[in-house]
């Protein structure tokens, strides 16, 4: 909590200093044309990225996977799209590198091997949330009737069809 208060507080001032170092070296308007050429270029890089990744994460699904790499990269992308519309140098520096592919993919490499990833075949049995009332088999669990072994994912019949008929058609409410 008190590292994004300082990254509130710390990259404002070094914007704002930077922004006078450079305006006092190139001119102001110089400056601010600057400014509007590094949101105007990262604008149209945020389009052609975020539309690439849609396009990924589109032929993903249809195959049968999940986009979970193409998802990551989307949030990189918001977040880097948000920095380059921020008025100063060093959002921008870092809003460009979350836009190029390589730099994007290792930043998403480096920070989700910081998270675990819970499969659906691993079931909830491990994390912060491990013995909980919820697990597979316990007895707040609706998907198990008791007595039955755990199997979390698997489909289950709704409870009171048992053994009963299935059938088809249609049914219309007369009023």
């Amino acid at each position: 909590m008190r590292f994004l208060f300082l990254l509130f507080i710390i990259v404002p001032v070094i914007e704002i200093t930077l922004l006078i170092q450079v305006g006092s070296i190139i001119g102001t308007w110089y400056t601010v044309g600057l400014v509007l050429l590094s949101a105007f270029i990262g604008v149209n890089m945020l389009r052609r990225q975020s539309l690439s990744t849609l396009s990924r994460a589109q032929q993903r699904m249809n195959s049968g996977e999940l986009p979970g790499q193409e998802m990551a990269e989307g949030i990189v992308i918001a977040v880097g799209g948000a920095l380059l519309v921020t008025p100063g140098f060093v959002t921008d520096v870092i809003g460009f590198s979350c836009l190029i592919p390589q730099t994007r993919k290792a930043l998403v490499k480096a920070v989700s091997s910081r998270f675990t990833v819970i499969s659906a075949q691993q079931g909830f049995s491990g994390g912060p949330f491990a013995g909980g009332p919820f697990q597979p088999g316990s007895q707040a669990d609706p998907f198990q009737s008791p007595g039955q072994g755990p199997s979390a994912f698997q489909p289950q019949r709704p409870r009171g069809t048992e053994g009963g008929d299935v059938l088809e058609g249609e049914y219309t409410h007369k009023d």
